[in-house]
């Protein structure tokens, strides 16, 4: 069965290799068509990021040699490995396939939320993990984009974020503070202005006993508030450093990272 992999580079899977097509172009349509797996993508869509405003005057036809290179592709699988095809439907084509790997990531990304809303703590936090374990590096990692797929990388950039501030407050709530601080300190130096990832960091190293650190990581939080957006923290955040300046155990990092 073909596999196709967007979260990371991008790969095409069948019979233990990858097929993906080198071309940029050609790898960029099959991008957007399998970013829009089982629904109809416009040519003016696909020409838009091929081309942005500028398509050629052979722009059509251009477009539809790449295609006939991606169906050139598919068609050098095994018919019973296949179960994967494009499809010309106006306006433009569907990539018809039994899913990716961005769609495998939204199915378990929201089988988490749903255990995580019933109560099922642990089985969320697995089953968050195992969602956040199909992302091979950054989305699209080598595909030159145009404004059709920035943006589509954007939206599971985004969706990624959630998940794993969603599964930091699982593993959080089962009380996994030390093994998440490392993990922390790293994610709030990738997103320094990200309040619910200092927020998190604030309470574990609370919770693990590190209340100086846990004021000091306050501090730069509110550092860089100051100086790269002229705001102090939310008030969520000031009443969670109030409690560690009183030894109040648990409070405001709860309402702050509700995402479930």
């Amino acid at each position: 069965m073909v596999t196709i992999n967007v979260l990371g580079q991008l790969e095409v899977i069948a019979g233990g290799r990858d097929l993906a097509p080198t071309a940029p172009r050609v790898k960029a349509v099959l991008a957007l068509l399998a970013l829009n797996a089982n629904r109809v993508v416009s040519t003016d869509t696909l020409f838009a990021e091929l081309w942005d405003d500028r398509p050629p005057r052979s722009a059509a036809t251009t477009l539809q040699t790449y295609v006939y290179q991606l169906r050139r592709m598919l068609d050098s699988i095994p018919q019973g490995e296949r179960r994967c095809d494009i499809v010309t439907k106006a306006p433009g084509y569907v990539l018809c396939t039994g899913g990716t790997d961005a769609e495998r990531f939204l199915t378990m990304a929201e089988q988490g939320r749903c255990l995580w809303r019933q109560g099922h703590v642990a089985e969320a936090a697995e089953r968050l993990r195992q969602a956040l374990g199909l992302w091979r590096g950054h989305a699209l990692a080598d595909i030159n984009l145009g404004p059709e797929l920035t943006i589509h990388r954007a939206h599971l950039c985004e969706l990624r974020l959630r998940v794993l501030e969603l599964r930091i407050q699982a593993d959080a709530r089962l009380g996994r503070h030390q093994e998440l601080i490392p993990e922390l300190r790293s994610l709030v130096a990738e997103h320094r202005l990200n309040e619910r990832l200092h927020a998190q960091l604030i309470d574990s190293l609370r919770a693990a006993g590190y209340r100086a650190e846990a004021l000091r990581a306050y501090q730069d939080l509110r550092r860089v508030l100051k100086s790269e957006l002229g705001l102090e923290p939310a008030p969520d955040v000031q009443r969670l450093q109030a409690e560690v300046l009183n030894g109040v155990h648990g409070g405001s990092v709860t309402t702050l990272l509700r995402t479930g």
